[in-house]
């Protein structure tokens, strides 16, 4: 005669599959953490902080520009200022004359806040500032007489990323952009 066969309760079973999922949980938390170091160093604030200071100028390689700016046209090219709004304002000018230039301001975490390009600029001349609320308050009570052309942006960031993008429809054009983009000023007001 066979033995009557037992089962186990509900409750082992539960308690195994728990088990089981929490080792799993484990075993992929650290195998995110051990990859954390090598992701953050390729973000874009690691390169641009390793290349240049805050408010210098630096020409984007197109073989480097990828964790700046995702989709670079071979048309284009590029060049970033890092900024700390705490220093004050954050004033970029450009000087030149370049078939279409855009700036696109970035959050640390490389999060798009504002973009425009020269058609939305006085004379298509780049003249743009960024400011926090209370700088912009300051602003508005005294303006100083460099800003007096320039398009404000208020931004709720202590750090950021300015990116600057000149088209060259062809070689010739190149000279040209390179200076423009060589000629940039962005200083802490």
């Amino acid at each position: 005669m066979a033995e009557p066969r037992t089962t186990r309760p509900f409750w082992t079973g539960l308690l195994h599959a728990l088990v089981l999922g929490l080792v799993g949980a484990g075993i992929v938390h650290i195998a995110i953490l051990l990859m954390l170091p090598s992701y953050s160093e390729r973000d874009a604030w690691s390169i641009l902080s390793r290349q240049a200071n805050y408010y210098a100028v630096t020409r984007l390689d197109p073989a480097d520009a990828a964790p700046l700016i995702s989709s670079l046209d071979p048309l284009f090219d590029a060049a970033a200022c890092r900024f700390d709004l705490r220093d004050g304002t954050l004033h970029m000018t450009g000087r030149g004359d370049v078939p279409y230039w855009s700036i696109s301001v970035y959050d640390r975490a490389g999060q798009n806040i504002f973009s425009l390009n020269d058609r939305s600029s006085t004379d298509g001349a780049l003249d743009f500032v960024v400011a926090t609320s209370e700088q912009m308050i300051d602003l508005r009570n005294a303006l100083p007489a460099d800003y007096d052309r320039a398009v404000f942006v208020e931004a709720d960031v202590d750090e950021g990323i300015v990116v600057v993008r000149a088209f060259a429809p062809d070689e010739s054009w190149e000279p040209t952009v390179t200076r423009y983009l060589a000629g940039l000023s962005c200083v802490s007001g």
